[in-house]
């Protein structure tokens, strides 16, 4: 499995494609759009959790890991799907949460019970001598990350319904790779970790004086030697491809989770490009994006995960981001312009691009007024929190426009009826209101659409042996509106330039001794020269063959 020449798509199956009209996605929904993920020439699709939840976060709370959560379909659905995909050679990649499982697990609720078996599958503490929580760390979901039962606390470092699980104990991660190694038989050759490096917890629980105590739990002591392990007990047995979600990483640690010769996993996310518009770390604040803080963290990450031998997903999007178009780009006037700029810089990098469902077709950011249009429990608790913290109404929903998960778990849209072709019936969330111009539908219609430019993009990568495997250096470092790098791989090269802004631009060509050959692919369908400098229109972006 190659994973430098593959494309990954992520399906957020609960707003992906409605098919019995409970007004919620479903596996049917999937198996009915595979001939548009067929058209768009992916290679993979990563579903997001569809086991037995009780949905206090969309899924990420799995009360059984090995059963279909009914609002999905059923287990014979999913069979089906995994037929259907192997004879289209589609890769399926599942979503495996196991940082924490949902209160309404069976293990936990066996553990709320008294038996010290499941009990030690959990992380539970004494409180401080004053009766109060074991530490001062903060959920990431806001409050505090301990919840009282009984005379005792128990770990959430998400929500209070998903407490953490104690990869301490052999008997709990035994379990673990019994449920991966059900997903394996069942045929499934692609896994992604949810913050898979906040699993290994610190010996001692103590006070974060300076943090919210990530510090203490992130990359933590003994993370490694449990990839290691989870490696060689399941998938390291199989060819596969598998991703790590890591939070608040570091690069050191991220080449050694990628690095083959670890043998822990193929791929890492990472995210801290996408904090370049958080005042002071903070994500419930409002501000423009850093460019240059973008630009730099890229680059850093590209060159020294290539010096290290680790391998990364590119990616602006997911189910907790933003829309990028919206966040990076120009969603109004340059809508088309500056999604597929996006695209350019990002599918031509070294690593693996992934494309969150609706990205491919520019779907923008949600657009809501009201705290009511909102889902999300980590949107609707930070509104509750802002507004303790003696914010005005206007502005803390000016924040979760800008920045609630919700931005990106509105309908996929495929056409311009009503509900955006998602659902026949009320959705469980309302589509952006611009689904009657940007939709699939109209995408697919239009030559020149977003969409075929990463089918373009898609393409490219499967056939040039420079961008699945060239190295990459940072070009026009100096620059404060350009985004550019070049990719080298036997004696050939392309250099990559895009202009992150409205305002045009221009770059002085690398060297006067290099020749400037096809355009590999634009946005204009262009390159304009002129007295040894490229011109660059509002958000250009193009590729240039140079040797």
């Amino acid at each position: 499995m190659d994973i430098n020449k593959m494309t990954v798509y992520q399906i957020y199956p609960k707003s992906f494609a409605d098919t019995n009209g409970d007004g919620i996605g479903d596996i049917q929904g999937i198996i009915k759009k595979l001939p548009y993920i067929v058209e768009l020439g992916v290679d993979c699709i990563w579903l997001t959790p569809i086991y037995k939840s009780p949905g206090k976060d969309n899924g990420y709370d799995v009360a059984h890991y090995t059963e279909i959560d009914p609002v999905y379909g059923t287990m014979d659905d999913f069979d089906q799907l995994v037929a259907l995909c192997e004879d289209l050679g589609i890769i399926i990649m599942l979503d495996m949460v196991f940082n924490h499982t949902s209160s309404e697990h069976m293990w936990f609720k066996k553990a709320l019970a008294g038996e010290q078996k499941y009990k030690d599958y959990y992380i539970f503490e004494p409180p401080k001598k004053d009766g109060s929580e074991p530490t001062n760390w903060i959920s990431k979901f806001g409050g505090n990350a301990w919840e009282k039962v009984g005379d005792e606390y128990y770990l959430h470092l998400f929500d209070v319904s998903q407490p953490d699980l104690n990869w301490k104990n052999e008997n709990l991660r035994k379990e673990i790779y019994a449920v991966v190694n059900f997903w394996l038989d069942k045929g499934i050759r692609g896994f992604r970790f949810d913050v898979i490096n906040l699993i290994s917890k610190p010996h001692i629980y103590e006070d974060d004086l300076t943090g919210d105590g990530r510090r203490f739990y992130t990359d933590g002591p003994h993370i490694h030697t449990y990839l290691k392990e989870l490696n060689s007990n399941t998938f390291g047995n199989y060819d596969c491809v598998t991703v790590g979600e890591m939070s608040s990483t570091t690069i050191e640690n991220c080449i050694k989770y990628s690095n083959p010769k670890e043998n822990e996993l193929h791929l890492v996310f990472n995210f801290h490009h996408l904090k370049v518009d958080y005042v002071d770390g903070q994500k419930w604040t409002k501000a423009p994006f850093d460019f240059l803080a973008l630009k730099n963290l890229l680059h850093t990450w590209q060159v020294q995960m290539q010096i290290g031998g680790g391998s990364q997903a590119v990616f602006l999007c997911n189910h907790d981001q933003p829309r990028s178009v919206s966040r990076f780009g120009c969603d109004g006037a340059y809508h088309k312009k500056s999604a597929k700029m996006l695209a350019t810089a990002i599918h031509l990098m070294k690593g693996t691009p992934f494309i969150y469902q609706g990205e491919e077709i520019g779907m923008t950011n949600a657009g809501f007024t009201s705290i009511d249009d909102y889902r999300d429990v980590e949107s609707i608790n930070y509104y509750n929190i802002l507004k303790d913290e003696g914010k005005q109404e206007e502005e803390i929903l000016d924040i979760l426009a800008q920045k609630s998960r919700d931005n990106a778990r509105t309908p996929m849209q495929w056409d311009n009826t009503a509900n955006a072709g998602f659902t026949t019936k009320t959705p469980w969330i309302s589509p952006a209101k611009n689904y009657e111009t940007i939709n699939t539908q109209a995408a697919l219609a239009d030559n020149d659409s977003i969409f075929n430019h990463y089918k373009k993009l898609v393409q490219l990568r499967k056939e040039n042996d420079i961008i699945s495997l060239g190295t990459y250096a940072p070009a026009y470092e100096d620059s404060s509106d350009v985004f550019a790098y070049t990719r080298k791989y036997n004696g050939e090269g392309i250099l990559v330039v895009c202009n992150f802004y409205e305002k045009e631009t221009e770059v002085t060509i690398l060297d006067g001794n290099l020749t400037y050959e096809d355009v590999l692919i634009s946005n204009y369908g262009d390159i304009v020269l002129s007295d040894g400098k490229i011109q660059l229109r509002a958000y250009e972006a193009l590729a240039i063959k140079i040797r």
